[in-house]
Order: C-alpha cells, then sequence, then structure tokens
C-alpha cells in the first residue's frame, strides 16, 4: 500500500493518496485545486488515480475534485446524501471500494455536515482491524468538527450536533484503539477549536485525550462542541455552495499577471481592491491609499476571504518572487479574480509617490498614554473569543476579524481608533481594513495584546 498525507500549512489542511502498487490503481480524498503534487507522484509510481473522493462538501477551501476529474477521467465520490450539480457516485454505509489487496470502507458519519463521511483503510482485504480512518471534519485530533457552519443549508448546528455524537461516540469510538486517525485539518483551522499541531494519532490516543471522545449524553456534547467556536470566514459560505456546483477550473498556466503601472492603476481606479501581502512592518512604512494588508506569512488565503468579498476583482502587491505562489494561494479558496500583480512595486511607488501613505503602529506604553488622555482612543479587539478569554483591555471592544467586515458601522467614525490581535498580525490587516472602508484615525498596536500583557500590570487583564 502507498498511503501519503499531503499538508497546506496555510489552510492547515490534509489530503491524502491512497494506492496499490500492485494493481497501480489509486483514489485521492479531499484534493487541492492545484493538484500537481498528486499527478507527479502517480506518475511516479506508476499509478492511475481512479477516484476521487470528498469527505464532505468542504467550506474552507475549494476542493479539487473536478480538476482531477478532468485530468483522470476519475470518478467522484461523496457520501450517499450529497446532492451536486455535477455527476458524483453517491457512497453507502458500509460500501468496500477494491484497489486490489488495499481496500477502503465508507463509514457515514455526519455531524460536521449531513453528508460527512470516513475512510476505512485496509492495507490487506483479509484484514480485520483497518490500518486508519480518514476521518475529514468528523474528528480531529484533539476536537471535532463544528456543526454550526453554514456548509450546512436547512440543518440546525442542534440536529447537526446529535448527529455528530451518534458519528463520534457510537461510531468512530466503537473502532479499535489502535486504528490511525488522519483528519482533514490541523491547528489553526477555524473548522474546529482546539486542534493539534500533530498529523496523525490514534482511536485509542483520541479516547483518552480528546475532551468530545469522553463518554457524555448527546445534550452535554452539543454544548460543548457548539459552545466557543472562532468566527467563521466570510467566504466559507460561498466555498460550501461552491463546492457543490459546475466552476472554472484552475488554471496553473495562467499565472501571475504582471501589470504596468498603468495598468495597475485603471484596474484599480475601476474598483479592483488591492490586496498589499508584504509584512506590516513594510506596509506601515508605505503603502497605496486604501490597499489592504494581508501578509503572505500567515494564513494569507483565509485572512484574504475575510476582508474582500467573493467575486470580487483584485491587485496584488506581491513580496518579490511570490506572485505565483499568492495567486495560487488565492485560488485555492475559489478567489480566481485576480486580475494581476504589480510589476516592481517600489518602482512603482516612486511613480505614484502622491498616493502613498504610512500607517501608524503605536507601542503598548503609546497607547496606555494615549488610554490615559482627555480623549482616549477606542481599543479594538479582533481576537477570537477564546482568546480574549485569557485576558482583555479594559473597555475594549470586541469584533473577531472573521467578522469585521459586517460589523464596521458598530466602530464610531468620530474617534481615534486602536486596533490589536494577539501578536501583530491580524491587527494590520484589520486597520488596513477600516481605513479602506473611511475611518481616518485607526493605528494599530505593535506586538498586540502579547506586548501590552507584559507591559502593564495584571489587573488590566
Amino acid at each position: 500500500m502507498l498511503f501519503v498525507q499531503y499538508y497546506l500549512d496555510c489552510l492547515s489542511q490534509a489530503s491524502y493518496m491512497i494506492a496499490d502498487e500492485e494493481t497501480g490503481r489509486a483514489v485521492v480524498v479531499d484534493p487541492r485545486r492545484d493538484i500537481s503534487d498528486y499527478l507527479t507522484d502517480a506518475d511516479a509510481h506508476g499509478l492511475t488515480v481512479e477516484a476521487v473522493i470528498n469527505t464532505h462538501f468542504h467550506a474552507d477551501f475549494l476542493a479539487g475534485h473536478l480538476e482531477l476529474a478532468g485530468r483522470t477521467g476519475a470518478w467522484i465520490g461523496y457520501g450517499r446524501h450529497a446532492e451536486a450539480e455535477y455527476p458524483i457516485r453517491g457512497l453507502a454505509d458500509g460500501e468496500r471500494i477494491s484497489l486490489g489487496d488495499v481496500q477502503l470502507e465508507i463509514l457515514e458519519t455526519p455531524g460536521h455536515t449531513p453528508e460527512s463521511i470516513s475512510i476505512l483503510v485496509y492495507e490487506h482485504a483479509a484484514d480485520r482491524v483497518p490500518y486508519g480512518v480518514l476521518t475529514g471534519d468528523t474528528l480531529f485530533i484533539g476536537d471535532v468538527g463544528r456543526p454550526d457552519l453554514l456548509a450546512s443549508l436547512g440543518a440546525t448546528a442542534d440536529a447537526l450536533g446529535r448527529m455528530l455524537h451518534h458519528s463520534v461516540q457510537r461510531r468512530l469510538m466503537a473502532l479499535p484503539d489502535t486504528v490511525r486517525v488522519f483528519p482533514a485539518h490541523g491547528a489553526g483551522s477555524a473548522c474546529g477549536r482546539n486542534l493539534s499541531t500533530r498529523r496523525q494519532s490514534t482511536i485509542g490516543e483520541q479516547r483518552a485525550t480528546n475532551y468530545a471522545c469522553r463518554p457524555m449524553s448527546e445534550q452535554q456534547f452539543v454544548e460543548l462542541v457548539t459552545a466557543g467556536q472562532p468566527a467563521a470566514p466570510a467566504y466559507f459560505a460561498h466555498d460550501a455552495t461552491l463546492n457543490r456546483t459546475e466552476h472554472g477550473l484552475f488554471d496553473p498556466s495562467a499565472g501571475a499577471r504582471p501589470l504596468s503601472v498603468q495598468e495597475f492603476t485603471r484596474r484599480r481606479a475601476a474598483g479592483a481592491v488591492v490586496i498589499d501581502a508584504r509584512s506590516p512592518r513594510e506596509f506601515a512604512a508605505g503603502h497605496l491609499r486604501g490597499s489592504l494588508n494581508v501578509p503572505a506569512e500567515g494564513r494569507f488565503a483565509e485572512q484574504a476571504g475575510m476582508v474582500v468579498a467573493p467575486g470580487q476583482e483584485v491587485v496584488v502587491v506581491a513580496p518579490q518572487g511570490r506572485e505565483e505562489e499568492l495567486v495560487t494561494r488565492l485560488a485555492r479558496i475559489g478567489f480566481d479574480e485576480v486580475g494581476g500583480c504589480l510589476r516592481d512595486p517600489e518602482g512603482a511607488f516612486v511613480l505614484l509617490a502622491d498616493e502613498m501613505r504610512q500607517a501608524r503602529r503605536l507601542t503598548a506604553d503609546e497607547l496606555r498614554r494615549a488610554l490615559a488622555g482627555d480623549e482616549p482612543p477606542l481599543v479594538l479587539d479582533v481576537r477570537n473569543l477564546a482568546e480574549r478569554e485569557t485576558g482583555l483591555i479594559a473597555g475594549s471592544l470586541h469584533i473577531p476579524l472573521a467578522e469585521l467586515t459586517r460589523r464596521v458601522g458598530e466602530i464610531p467614525a468620530d474617534r481615534p481608533v486602536v486596533v490589536h490581535c494577539a501578536g501583530g498580525h491580524r491587527s494590520s490587516v484589520a486597520a488596513a481594513l477600516l481605513r479602506h472602508r473611511g475611518l481616518s484615525d485607526v493605528s494599530d498596536l505593535l506586538g498586540g495584546y502579547g506586548s501590552w500583557a507584559t507591559r502593564t500590570a495584571p489587573a488590566d487583564a
């Protein structure tokens, strides 16, 4: 058996290839849109990708099932409750897929979504105990999939939570302790709140350490798994719908089209949003008026999806040599409307000097003095709820970054605003968004809450 895990750190997303090396037959599970890694590995091992299986309709990324099926002729599989615009094979509970001696078995595990499945992997057809289980977004290492996302139209969080209780407690926990667990996501994903950085585990380890795998009533389970979930990025609903539909394929040959200053300026004037992917420090030193700072170092695609509406054209200011990478990362969440990347940003900034602006960043000491002054600023906390529960700046307004685009109206325009997150990355994203939306006096806190907590008395926390 060939078993390969492919992991994207920027989306905390795992996909898998399972194959029988004797027969050369392979299946890819939960693929991303840029499919070259799967094709390269299949070619290197002499494999034919016969099937592409999605464990559910993903919300946090646009899957690559159409791309793989188009290149390989593979059939596309989902749980039997799935409905899609394109041809799919509905996979029933207990159904076996033979690749030769290597076998896959479908396990219906609804809860994160109604159609969610897990996939048991048998290295040999005669094995009584599976080698592992691909759990999709049903079971993570340290957590379970949240049942409150809008990926499941017509289903309530309570109903899905009860399904999830049965799937986790009765189905997955019924597997032997030695079965390896391979989830679709790791730490950082908004699909859960307590995901581990580890990329595989065992049923036995999760039974012993995962809070949601402890024996408990259905009601206790639902209350636990729905409490304190991070705000979901706005693009999640868009991607959950897009994954059900026929849509344009990712075209790696299109690349990141370099734009002259004139064309860049023309597209910007016509309404394209400028995403400046340089570091917060470089952005603060000088950037084009109205541009959004979404640093490449970090969760670039996810944060771009928090501050840019799906379908809106964007033009990118990229760190040197990273243009192709950033266009691909945007495509992974279904943001294909990239007009191009500014050629030679440093030279362009000289030509666009009248359009350049600087961003103010305050130290913790400067913020403390400002708060003690006659006209104290509004402090805006853009961390997630669980982070805020560990400590906060007294009197601060809490709006998670993922909710900021729809809640900008809650922020007074006639008062200085200082934005903070945990370490100073998301606050630069948020502050740039506020300026883009017309607020003029916006700063962000250098070092975030970590710096504030270090520099101030415990009474403020």
